[in-house]
């Protein structure tokens, strides 16, 4: 008898087990049609810092008031801070039309023209839009002088209805699209200002 329960008990165990929900895994995609070409200016990518309630595996996104959901099934692919890191390179490099990308720390002997440091201030979706609030700069790591440093708000409309998790990431690409451009933009009109002196 009690061995009959015990193997019962078992075979519930390992029945429960084999009907764990599936994870789905997410990937921040970039925006680029062509590879770059050239080979200048040099861009060195980082350090990029984010809040320590989205250092997590889970996706993480609002619900009403304050609280926050994190999904146990619905995971990102890579840590965010690398698949931010990662997908501001790429689309910069392609704005930019450059192939000499760097990560921090980068040789200090072998600076890059250009650094970007990338602090994420916020991160998040809800029922009716994402949004990113970062506080970027770029500098001449060279000599550490500042060209240009915002904090950045953009918004990204998601359709009506309840969120659906799977919108979560094709949002927040473009929403690094758009926040690179404003840094690439901004790279742009130094390199206009210093071909005039």
């Amino acid at each position: 008898m009690t061995r009959t329960l015990g193997i019962t008990i078992l075979l519930v165990l390992l029945a429960a087990c084999g009907s764990s929900p599936r994870s789905n895994y997410y990937l921040l995609t970039t925006d680029v049609s062509e590879a770059p070409r050239g080979d200048s200016p040099s861009l060195g990518i980082g350090p990029i810092a984010i809040p320590d309630y989205l250092n997590r595996n889970g996706m993480v996104y609002s619900r009403e008031g304050n609280q926050l959901s994190v999904s146990s099934t619905d995971r990102w692919a890579e840590p965010l801070d690398s698949g931010i890191k990662r997908t501001l390179a790429v689309n910069l490099a392609s704005q930019l039309n450059t192939q000499d990308i760097r990560y921090f720390p980068w040789d200090t002997d072998k600076a890059p023209d250009y650094g970007v440091s990338v602090n994420l201030l916020q991160l998040d979706a809800n029922h009716q839009r994402a949004l990113i609030a970062a506080e970027w700069k770029v500098f001449h790591p060279a000599s550490g002088k500042a060209v240009a440093r915002r904090i950045s708000t953009l918004e990204q409309p998601l359709p009506s209805g309840a969120l659906e998790v799977q919108q979560i990431a094709p949002a927040y690409s473009q929403l690094l699209t758009q926040l690179s451009r404003l840094i690439s933009d901004a790279i742009e009109a130094d390199l206009a200002s210093s071909a005039k002196n």
